[in-house]
């Protein structure tokens, strides 16, 4: 069986959002140097800071200070560079090259998507404001709406519940482990996207995602040729 015909039709299509829909990575490295700056610490490269995105502003501080909660610094630091980040939200930030072909092409098709992030509303919301996908994205569900985070499959069964959609007839997008195994939980099909902020590759077949995908733009041929 080819892959097209295995591929299902879907009714709703989910996206994780930092690394999968938007990247956001540029903004996070502008800022966390910045921050660096301040405190006369060299720039890291984009790839170090990159790498933790995914992981959140935890990973970021860690990779940017060598903090950790428990050190005394680490909440200054963290609030320093998230209150710059959201200052500065969407500055270099751009949907992944071919995401907007993808979106247009679902919006014809009359096939309803959405964001399930782990990205708070403080920034979530002006973040898709300022890249115009507000009255696009169909269901947006962050941390604030549930009680327990991806991989914890309520967000994603709360974005289908949104949707008026089977959690069977949605497709989950991510580009993290936790985001596959949300949506193995909650019975969607699962595809990773290898393009995103991923510090080992080599590792994406342990997920057991349904399918991975390098570009936007391949899954939008999977969709058209299935």
């Amino acid at each position: 069986m080819s892959q097209a015909e295995r591929f299902p039709k879907p009714h709703a299509v989910l996206f994780d959002l930092d690394g999968t829909l938007i990247d956001t990575a540029p903004d996070f490295v502008r800022c966390l140097n910045a921050v660096r700056q301040r405190y006369q610490l060299p720039h890291l490269p984009e790839l170090e800071i990159r790498e933790a995105v995914s992981d959140g502003a935890r990973a970021m501080i860690h990779v940017g200070f060598g903090l950790s909660p428990e050190d005394d610094d680490y909440f200054d630091r963290h609030s320093e560079f998230l209150d710059l980040y959201e200052s500065e939200i969407a500055v270099e930030t751009r949907l992944f090259p071919g995401m907007d072909e993808l979106l247009g092409w679902l919006e014809e098709e009359h096939i309803a998507w959405g964001i399930v992030t782990n990205k708070p509303r403080r920034f979530s919301v002006p973040l898709l404001q300022a890249l115009d996908l507000s009255d696009r994205c169909d269901a947006l569900v962050c941390p604030d709406d549930v009680s327990e985070r991806k991989p914890h499959p309520e967000s994603l069964l709360l974005a289908s519940h949104l949707l008026q959609v089977e959690p069977t007839g949605c497709i989950y997008v991510g580009d993290h482990i936790r985001d596959i195994e949300a949506g193995r939980r909650a019975g969607m099909t699962t595809i990773a996207a290898r393009y995103g902020y991923i510090k080992h590759p080599g590792t994406i077949p342990d997920w057991k995602a349904d399918f991975v995908i390098d570009s936007a733009g391949h899954l939008l041929s999977m969709l058209r040729n299935r």
